[in-house]
């Protein structure tokens, strides 16, 4: 008998988790969520009472031992591969934040085992699943763009312009231990990757479903804006983190166009401050997800023979279940990331967006990129299997 619910354990309970992930699964008539995960007990109950999930568990191996959890939820923060491969191997569908992998050829790796297990994937490429964005790839593909001939991304928030917010987002209880710190390289190619990887990902991933096409090549270059900022909130002295706050790159597509991106999270502008515009032969959309005196997204249009662009109403079809006017930019675009993937899931059909292999493809370009930046030259694509710096001690 054809099921009609997807039972869910998320492992996560932190800001991201209670703002967008939970509410997603809570609202989606399609998915009941079963148990959650997080080493920090008292976050997991509060999330716990808020979403009226049954179990509160701080052991995520009993969350993976659980035959009954169809959906397995990866909302940490830093490295996610782990609980990837484990979950993937327990034989649960997976949902992860980004990134998947460091190296793309990991992600890969994990995807093909998805594949030959039956499972579906989906990473947290948020911004394609924006209300916006999702009118504008209708549009794109009924060809009212036409031939693209090129995709502007900017990734564009004041986070962290203030040096004594923490580089870490996690609030500790005590210093955390074991970790290898990030950004202690300080020499130029040393820099660690953290904006491009972060927040770069979902606008490189619009741009390439917009030109519809890969990268051939890429250059680029990280810049560590502000260098001395408190490592975490227990932290009270600023100290040299060498990561990438700001950075830049253009690419040429396989078809021609041009491709341009800027990702900063120490730039002027609301959360999440992301614009998408595409331009061709025909016409030309672009699309803003910047939170603006309570309006979280807008497209605008415009066309050859009218130059001038106008701002369309975004269809209520592209609005995710128990949607409400208002509703805070995270819990409006991630819940359709999460209904589209119970959908797919209980579809039992071969769609499967913004999967591991969707995702693959735009960690080989953070990859490409972080390459350029550290050998100050243009990088084809795709990378080769010996490319220096890729291997299992990867920086990325």
């Amino acid at each position: 008998m054809k099921r009609d619910k997807l039972r869910v354990g998320v492992i996560g309970a932190g800001r991201w988790s209670k703002g967008a992930h939970l509410p997603g699964f809570f609202r989606s008539p399609l998915a009941d969520l079963a148990v959650i995960c997080d080493l920090d007990r008292d976050a997991a109950d509060a999330c716990a009472r808020e979403f009226q999930i049954p179990e509160v568990t701080t052991d995520y191996e009993k969350v993976l031992a659980r035959a009954d959890i169809d959906v397995l939820d990866i909302v940490t923060r830093g490295d996610h591969q782990d609980l990837v491969f484990a979950a993937l191997a327990a034989g649960k569908h997976v949902l992860v934040e980004k990134p998947v992998c460091h190296d793309f050829r990991d992600v890969r790796r994990a995807q093909a085992i998805a594949e030959k297990k039956g499972l579906k994937t989906k990473v947290g490429l948020t911004f394609r699943y924006a209300p916006a964005v999702m009118y504008m790839f209708d549009l794109m593909r009924e060809g009212f763009v036409g031939q693209p001939y090129v995709f502007n991304g900017y990734e564009q928030n004041a986070q962290w312009l203030d040096p004594d917010n923490p580089m870490d987002k996690r609030i500790h209880k005590t210093k955390p231990a074991g970790e290898t710190p990030w950004g202690a390289d300080l020499s130029r190619a040393g820099i660690t990757v953290s904006s491009l990887e972060g927040y770069g990902a979902p606008t490189i991933d619009i741009g390439l479903e917009c030109i519809g096409a890969d990268l051939a090549s890429v250059v680029g270059v990280l810049c560590n804006a502000i260098p001395m900022r408190r490592r975490t909130n227990l932290d009270a002295a600023r100290e040299r983190i060498n990561i990438d706050d700001l950075d830049h790159f253009m690419g040429e597509a396989t078809n021609g166009a041009l491709f341009s991106l800027q990702s900063s999270y120490v730039t002027v502008g609301n959360y999440p401050g992301i614009e998408a515009n595409i331009y061709g032969s025909k016409g030309a959309i672009k699309t803003r997800l910047v939170e603006e005196h309570g309006v979280i997204q807008t497209i605008h249009t415009a066309t050859a023979g009218a130059v001038e662009f106008v701002q369309r109403e975004i269809p209520a079809k592209y609005f995710p279940p128990g949607y409400q006017p208002g509703d805070a930019w995270g819990a409006a675009f991630f819940g359709n990331l999460v209904h589209n993937f119970c959908a797919e899931i209980l579809d039992g059909g071969r769609a499967n967006q913004g999967n591991f292999a969707q995702s693959a493809r735009v960690q080989e370009i953070i990859n490409a990129v972080t390459l350029s930046h550290r050998t100050r030259a243009w990088v084809d694509l795709p990378l080769p299997e010996g490319a220096p710096g890729m291997g299992s001690q990867s920086p990325f």
